[in-house]
């Protein structure tokens, strides 16, 4: 069984990010400070919310200090919010650009990040950062050589019910537990289904602390679109637990969770309120205090360690279920 409290062996998991920890109670900042110049390359939702966020940042925030300069597509499209198309070449050339936000398909992350790293450009990324393991190495250390800021998003960390869960969880001693997810099927290029649902397995590490794949099994019905992928998982205090990613049509996108704990179970995601700051928004000033250096080297750490904790693991669960 594994107790919340001092869980951790090499890994450490920083805590979930709110609004106080960006010091936005503390200080506001001030014009005087760099500004960052942005892209955003690929404008389906989540390129598009990006847009919207940088054009209207959360007053006296860090991510006041960001402008949307363009962005790029494969199609030809008229200005987004008043922001112009531009192509690869003037955003990696440009010398006024300075940030780049990658929301285009799971596939292509891997090489758009490679390719605005090299050209010296921080970058926001939608999860996953990549769909293998070694590549996140060595986008990380190719950010690392360059001097400039990677980020992963990861607002599942920011919603309130989850908050209110990890509040739940915290002190009490595991004997085990399921996390099912279930929802539509997945879009061409989201890659596997542990890469697809990293926000679920980051859930499970951010409560649970570090874990080990002992099995897993897919089950898939390619003619009606549907997959089931369950992974058996133990933490390094030899609980139990299963996730669950079960997608298809006409599947509700739900989060079904049961936890034992040696207390009480919790069977049900906790209700909160929603909060009046924007998921997006909350990830766009974690990137942008990362930008200001106002987060700590331990705390930027921590969180590499634990994004690539999770995508060793995807890629662990991927093997077990080809075996």
């Amino acid at each position: 069984m594994q107790h919340s409290k001092g869980r951790m062996s090499e890994l450490k998991i920083c805590p979930t990010p709110s609004i106080k920890h960006f010091g936005l109670d503390v200080k506001l900042w001030t014009a005087s400070l760099s500004m960052f110049r942005a892209v955003v390359v690929g404008v389906g939702t989540a390129g598009q919310v990006r847009i919207r966020d940088v054009l209207n940042p959360l007053p006296g925030s860090p991510a006041m200090k960001l402008r949307a300069s363009g962005f790029i597509s494969r199609r030809s499209l008229d200005p987004q919010l008043g922001v112009h198309q531009m192509s690869v070449e003037e955003a990696l050339n440009g010398e006024d650009i300075h940030v780049a936000f990658i929301c285009t398909e799971n596939v292509s992350h891997e090489n758009n990040i490679r390719t605005f790293l090299q050209a010296g450009k921080h970058v926001c990324v939608e999860y996953p950062m990549t769909l293998n393991y070694s590549a996140a190495v060595e986008l990380w250390d190719l950010a690392q050589e360059k001097g400039v800021i990677l980020h992963e998003e990861h607002i599942e960390l920011f919603t309130p019910s989850y908050i209110e869960l990890k509040r739940q969880v915290e002190g009490k001693t595991l004997c085990g537990g399921t996390l099912h997810f279930t929802g539509g099927p997945l879009r061409p290029g989201s890659g596997f289904s542990a890469f697809a649902g990293l926000a679920r397995l980051t859930w499970l590490v951010d409560l649970f602390g570090e874990l080990s794949a002992t099995a897993a099994t897919m089950e898939e019905d390619s003619h009606n679109n549907y997959s089931k992928m369950t992974a058996k998982l133990r933490t390094c205090e030899n609980s139990s637990l299963t996730w669950i990613e079960e997608r298809g049509p006409g599947l509700p996108r739900t989060k079904n969770i049961n936890f034992t704990f040696d207390s009480c179970t919790l069977t049900e995601m906790p209700p909160a309120p929603r909060g009046q700051v924007g998921l997006f928004m909350q990830d766009l000033i974690h990137f942008s205090s990362k930008l200001l250096g106002q987060v700590s080297h331990e705390e930027l750490q921590r969180e590499r360690t634990r994004i690539l904790h999770c995508l060793k693991l995807a890629e662990s669960i991927q093997q077990l279920c080809q075996l």
